[in-house]
């Protein structure tokens, strides 16, 4: 192994491992092939800081909907009995001072490159190395090649005719630059997803008026934040074992028991007692998960959820037509959202709500003052924000040249759409290992993040020690994985809907499968039997020989 960054001839720099990306993954990652196998790693950002998402994402109103006692690291047990988590949900600054923190604490910065992309990964045949390039012209030779890029991370802003003779201010929410002011200003947002909910609520009070354009309406609600008492900190410190033990063991990983009965188990009286008690108590995944366990499976039990919500909508939303436009007609079956009083923004007198979807009055073109829509109508504005999330899963892998075996674009290997085996590796690109990489648990990530990185170090661990020159996933074991995934997922509602986490908010992007619904404890018993049984599914090739190990 490399003990130091020596550089040849052709002023490459030898190390053992590169990792892109310093967020929840890539900082983890570093960690551990650092810290606990002895590798020379670098960690490569083209951000100015450490937190990825968290870095970049810094629009008002963000914040994480998985609850701030599991939405961190659990390997660092000292650390999380100091943290003093200071409300249910945890805010964007509160998370980066998180990752920051632990980033000081392990003394990882020293080995972390900011503002430093990777413009090309190829792997080299013959030495069986990667061949990484920075956007600075400097040239690393790693034997692995992590990529910890995030689910979402590269981002979407829809082609729309005229936009670039807008003379306003225009920002994407995940590039956002906090010293902006809304004194005073005419706002518009296009995209009501997590992000479009977290923003429009935040500054609608902000704003002289604000502009809502509505692409599809959303099931959301509330989201039930507020400060954690010192009796709480006291026992979620107290009951660390207790509460990741719940967290592996689960499915969704969000640090609740998910419901073990049927929305029709019980009487109507029941069932909105129940559905009221989620209502109040607050968070998206509690609403679906926590109070029955067929909303996502069962489309009578996922109308009654949707019946419920509509209702909730005409309680709150005083303008009929207004909230005519708010309420879903689909299945609720997105990512579920959670809010801190959306419906209730739109009684303000300062926010319209103008519905973009196909079949109202969808946009027709931006101009130089504002957004026209299919009514002839011209919103005039002073800014526009897209809130309009991400190419997500597999986005940030085709913005940069990467290449595998025999020069294989990772663009043509998934030219079908993006697949790997396990979430961890994908075939023909032999040591590329990903964290949170197609087909991965659908699930709060960071404990998802923390199984994979746990795989990924192991198994590199086990490379090192046994001469294991490359190692990669056999096409068809890819191939079952996949199919595994959809079988998994098409015993749920979720493919039922247009949503992002199977491509459609991407014009052109092929609708397949991106997760492993599976639940998180599953997919870890998967990996686990994956190593157990000699590393099932994977071709492995020594390094004193070009034959399989």
């Amino acid at each position: 192994m490399a003990t130091s960054p020596n550089a040849t001839a052709t002023s490459e720099i030898e190390l053992d491992a590169v990792v892109v990306g310093a967020g929840f993954g890539g900082i983890y990652a570093l960690k551990k092939l650092r810290d606990e196998h002895g590798l020379h790693v670098l960690a490569f950002d083209k951000a100015g800081g450490v937190g990825g998402t968290w870095y970049w994402n810094r629009y008002p109103g963000a914040l994480s909907d998985s609850e701030s006692h599991v939405y961190c690291y659990s390997w660092d047990k000292a650390l999380y009995q100091e943290w003093e988590f200071k409300t249910k949900y945890v805010p964007q600054a509160e998370v980066l001072s998180y990752l920051q923190s632990v980033v000081e604490r392990h003394d990882l910065m020293k080995d972390i490159r900011l503002e430093t992309g990777i413009t090309s990964a190829v792997f080299d045949d013959a030495r069986r190395k990667w061949v990484v390039t920075t956007d600075a012209g400097e040239t690393y030779l790693a034997k692995y090649f992590i990529t910890a890029l995030g689910l979402l991370a590269a981002t979407n802003i829809p082609d729309i005719p005229g936009l670039a003779s807008f003379e306003g201010e225009v920002y994407h929410t995940s590039r956002w630059q906090p010293e902006t002011s809304f004194e005073g200003k005419r706002v518009g947002v296009i995209g009501t997803g997590s992000t479009g909910v977290q923003f429009i609520t935040a500054v609608a009070p902000q704003v002289r008026h604000l502009t809502v354009f509505q692409r599809s309406p959303q099931y959301s609600v509330p989201i039930g934040n507020g400060p954690i008492s010192k009796e709480e900190l006291a026992d979620i410190h107290r009951d660390f074992d207790a509460i990741w033990d719940q967290v592996r063991g689960s499915a969704l990983a969000f640090g609740f028991e998910e419901s073990d009965i049927g929305t029709f188990s019980v009487s109507d009286e029941e069932r909105k007692a129940i559905f009221d008690r989620a209502w109040k108590k607050g968070g998206g995944f509690r609403f679906m998960f926590e109070t029955f366990n067929d909303i996502a499976t069962n489309e009578a039990a996922n109308k009654a959820a949707q019946d419920y919500i509509r209702g909730k909508i005409d309680e709150i939303v005083k303008d009929p037509e207004t909230a005519r436009k708010l309420k879903p007609k689909d299945l609720h079956a997105k990512r579920p959202l959670c809010d801190s009083g959306y419906y209730e923004i739109f009684n303000r007198d300062n926010v319209t709500l103008v519905h973009v979807g196909s079949e109202e009055t969808p946009i027709e073109r931006i101009t130089s003052t504002g957004v026209v829509t299919s009514d002839g109508v011209e919103h005039e504005l002073d800014m526009l924000v897209f809130a309009t999330g991400f190419d997500a899963v597999d986005g940030n892998y085709k913005r940069m040249e990467l290449r595998g075996r025999n020069g294989m674009l990772i663009q043509d290997h998934w030219k079908a759409g993006p697949t790997s085996y396990m979430a961890v590796a994908t075939a023909n690109f032999p040591n590329m290992f990903m964290v949170l990489g197609p087909n991965g648990p659908f699930t709060n990530l960071p404990p998802s993040i923390e199984a994979e990185v746990e795989w990924i170090a192991d198994t590199i661990g086990y490379m090192e020690d046994n001469a294991i020159a490359t190692l990669e996933p056999q096409p068809q074991a890819e191939e079952a994985w996949v199919q595994t995934c959809e079988d998994i997922a098409n015993q749920t509602l979720f493919p039922k809907a247009e949503s992002w986490i199977f491509g459609a908010n991407i014009p052109g992007k092929k609708n397949t499968i991106y997760f492993y619904m599976g639940g998180l404890a599953a997919y870890r018993e998967a990996l686990k039997q994956v190593t157990q049984d000699g590393f099932r599914g994977f071709i492995l090739e020594k390094t004193s020989e070009n034959q399989p190990a």
